[in-house]
């Protein structure tokens, strides 16, 4: 069965924008693309557990604040170093005007 837990409103997320998330001991990272999709990774930069959410949205990219290490927020994947381990992605749902990740 399917968890969704409600993360933020459309609204709380400008295009090209990240917004931090935590949910029990958990962190995530919710990015609007630059076409206004929604997506969620770990909260947290695989390289040094930095929270993404005070890094930089750029095209489709997030780069950390502590070592600008890049991860591709679609897919998860590192794109430039020093990150090399992949983030984990969260499916995205919308209802209304909420944003919700399913966690399982």
């Amino acid at each position: 069965m399917e968890t969704l837990i409600r993360a933020c409103s459309v609204n709380d997320i400008e295009e090209e924008d990240v917004l931090r998330f935590d949910h029990g001991d958990r962190t995530f990272a919710i990015i609007r693309s630059p076409e206004g999709e929604f997506y969620a990774t770990d909260g947290l930069c695989t390289h040094e557990k930095a929270h993404l959410a005070e890094g930089v949205v750029d095209n489709h990219d997030i780069e950390c604040p502590l070592h600008f290490g890049t991860f591709d927020y679609r897919t998860g994947d590192p794109t430039g170093a020093p990150a090399c381990v992949k983030l984990k992605i969260y499916q995205v749902k919308l209802q209304g005007n909420d944003v919700y990740i399913s966690l399982t």
